[in-house]
């Protein structure tokens, strides 16, 4: 049996890469490991985990997955701040889906000390 790398990418298998965050063992280092793992919980739909890494100030009230997208890839176009020295950041991603691809740049921020997802734009 192969091993299956995980859906955001990375080679690691999901358990060891962006699992670990879903499970709440481990916190994204990164506001693009953040990024990372947010686009594998919409290709798992994992809903609640979005929603727990969504700003507070910017989260909706609920958060309803179609079931019936299917995720096909991401591609990370850029990262600006993000690292364990900054309180913000950017990521400008690509993510595939069958049918068409989704553009956009999002902004991260430290809440207590863990990343979050604040909001995003549509680049031209």
């Amino acid at each position: 049996m192969t091993r299956r790398s995980c859906p955001c990418g990375l080679p690691e298998a999901y358990e060891a890469c962006c699992g670990r965050f879903h499970s709440g063992s481990a916190a994204a280092p990164t506001a693009e490991a953040l990024m990372r793992s947010r686009y594998c919980a919409f290709v798992k739909g994992d809903a609640g985990y979005l929603l727990r890494t969504w700003h507070p100030r910017t989260r909706p009230g609920t958060l309803e997955l179609d079931p019936g997208m299917k995720w096909t890839g991401l591609e990370i176009l850029g990262t600006s701040g993000g690292t364990a020295f900054h309180s913000a950041g950017t990521v400008e991603f690509r993510a595939s889906y069958r049918g068409g691809s989704l553009h956009e740049r999002s902004r991260f921020e430290r809440v207590d000390g863990a990343w979050v997802y604040v909001d995003g734009e549509f680049p031209a």
